[in-house]
């Protein structure tokens, strides 16, 4: 049985496409990988809350997915929109890496006291805002494109260092240049980071399906995902919106911590509930009300005001 497997075409997309190729190829199954170009790959001069922020690194690829000219689409977890358009479904979560962001560097003197200020490169809304919170001093700029681009423009002058995912740096060798480790008590990485999301289409054959399933999910992970893309529907935060949520695994008990916080950083609601792991999609949206009654929902409102005037 043969497995088309649909990717991004950048280094690090790639790496994950071959990290499941090499999974399924050990289960027996011939594959090929197709490289696909998507809108958020093509627009790097704005960023991606400019260029709208639903599929915009999945559009193209579900098209493929639907026609039939793949068979799986390989995403980085935290990519992936809060509600798929019909008939598509995410059946695997492989397991998680370290989900801490990390701050990387080419110069040997950057000072993370909070008062020392450098040039810090990101074009994510959540990672800008919660930088304002907790290190007002550190000035951001947008970087956009593939890891590698991004730190080419940083040697060349953009900016001083990169505020990245730490599953990325790790992935493409480049953890000599990590200077700090942000800790999830202080900074709550985006729903899904650190795992990587297998779609499909509902025409793929089920057998197909369940046997892709059976060698590529990781279950703690994926109840851990589950939580987490359940409170991020209901807060309905794309990846324009500072919403964040990191849920994880202890003898069989599932604890969420998440929130939301105001693009300036002056506002920030943070919430943490603990249940029985099968209550996976119940305490996702538990932690979600919660953030939004408890002023959540008028930050959220103000957000989605200030991006919709620019």
């Amino acid at each position: 049985m043969s497995i088309r497997i649909g990717t991004r075409g950048s280094k690090l997309a790639l790496w994950q496409a071959h990290h499941v190729e090499k999974k399924l190829q050990e289960a027996g199954f011939d594959t090929e990988i197709v490289t696909i170009e998507t809108k958020g790959d093509k627009i790097l001069d704005v960023s991606i809350a400019k260029i709208g922020s639903k599929g915009v690194f999945t559009e193209e690829i579900e098209a493929q997915l639907e026609n039939g000219q793949i068979d799986i689409a390989v995403h980085s977890a935290k990519d992936m929109q809060s509600s798929l358009p019909d008939g598509f479904e995410l059946i695997a979560f492989m397991e998680r890496e370290k989900p801490n962001d990390v701050i990387i560097s080419h110069k040997e003197n950057i000072e993370m006291n909070g008062t020392t200020p450098f040039v810090l490169g990101t074009s994510s809304t959540r990672r800008v805002a919660t930088l304002k919170h907790i290190m007002p001093a550190i000035e951001t700029t947008p970087v956009r494109g593939n890891l590698q681009t991004r730190i080419r423009k940083m040697k060349e002058g953009t900016c001083d260092a990169l505020l990245l995912a730490y599953a990325g740096v790790h992935r493409m060798g480049y953890e000599d240049l990590i200077v700090c480790e942000m800790p999830l008590n202080m900074f709550i990485p985006a729903v899904g980071q650190g795992s990587v999301a297998i779609e499909v289409h509902q025409s793929l054959d089920t057998e197909k399906s369940k046997a892709i399933r059976s060698i590529l999910n990781h279950e703690e992970t994926e109840q851990c995902i589950l939580a987490e893309r359940a409170f991020l529907k209901v807060v309905d935060g794309g990846c324009s919106i500072p919403v964040f949520a990191l849920a994880q695994m202890d003898n069989n008990k599932l604890t969420i911590e998440g929130g939301i916080i105001s693009l300036d950083g002056s506002e920030k609601r943070i919430k943490k509930f603990t249940a029985e792991s099968h209550t996976a999609d119940q305490l996702g949206r538990q932690l979600a009300e919660e953030i939004l009654s408890s002023g959540g929902e008028r930050i959220l409102r103000e957000i989605k005001n200030k991006i919709n005037e620019k």
